[in-house]
């Protein structure tokens, strides 16, 4: 089993578990459940209680088709999320595109900075964490929530998702990002179609030899709804994929995942623990 130390970061012999909390009213299987501030708060603190090493928190729907939110709406929506949750001790990490959000996150004590675009969106983002000393999820991505699906075209995505990841890492190094902020994520469902997203699971052990940390974040995902269809078809509805979200969990985990990222923490909590002791992992908690 491979131990990742992340800097700032818990380091628990085990995969770690980070939990969602969307600060929206348009997020793909939750939104609106959380966007009061308050709410918010409380929701992030039970997602802890429920065994969350790391507390995610978003202002802006990266859903395909979702529209952008303007950077004060955004910055409205997090800071006293991340504030009031820092303050209670919680790890905290920010999930965003945008460098000026970021900044703000990591003053209002955030942990890690979540950027889907792996900082396409916003060409400041790399100099920001560098600057920032913070860790730095890069995640595959070819475009914005309105045009990925079009951009979901692949002859072997494995090799191809590796060798953009390895190009956008290269570069945000180049920018000044040290290599131990960086963590990686093959960016499940964001210009990936449902047959895309497997392969990607199975070929964890091969993003593991970039040499950075792994991220799965495959939590009611689409592929998960189709693959889970009725039989006439119609894909199980967002909320009523978490047991197949528990078993990408469980696999990932013991396939040397660093940390998934989940809607639901106390089954998935549960499950990278098993996963751990089936390895013969030390310091199980």
């Amino acid at each position: 089993m491979t131990t990742w130390k992340v800097p700032g970061l818990p380091r628990e012999g085990r995969c770690l578990v980070m939990g969602v909390v969307n600060v929206t009213p348009d997020s793909f299987s939750d939104g609106g459940e959380w966007f009061d501030p308050d709410v918010a708060v409380s929701h992030g603190l039970d997602l802890v209680a429920q065994g969350a090493d790391i507390v995610d928190v978003g202002g802006e729907s990266t859903r395909p088709g979702a529209a952008r939110v303007s950077l004060d709406e955004e910055l409205r929506r997090v800071e006293p999320v991340i504030r009031a949750l820092a303050r209670q001790g919680v790890t905290v990490s920010v999930d965003t595109m945008r460098a000026e959000v970021a900044e703000a996150a990591v003053r209002a004590g955030a942990a890690l900075v979540n950027d889907v675009s792996g900082g396409l969106a916003d060409p400041e983002m790399p100099r920001v964490v560098a600057a920032a000393g913070v860790p730095y999820v890069v995640m595959h991505w070819r475009g914005h929530s309105h045009e990925m699906e079009g951009r979901a075209a692949y002859s072997d995505v494995v090799t191809e998702v590796i060798e953009e990841l390895r190009k956008r890492v290269d570069s945000v190094l180049a920018e000044g990002v040290a290599e131990r902020q960086i963590v990686v994520d093959p960016g499940l469902g964001f210009a990936k179609r449902p047959e895309h997203n497997w392969p990607l699971l199975a070929a964890i052990g091969r993003l593991n030899e970039l040499g950075y940390p792994v991220i799965v974040g495959a939590s009611r995902k689409r592929f998960l709804g189709r693959l889970l269809a009725d039989p006439d078809g119609t894909p199980r509805p967002f909320a009523r994929s978490d047991d197949a979200t528990l078993a990408v969990t469980a696999l990932a985990a013991h396939a040397g995942a660093w940390c998934v990222r989940v809607h639901q923490v106390r089954p998935n909590a549960d499950a990278v623990r098993v996963a751990a002791a089936w390895q013969g992992g030390e310091g199980v908690r």
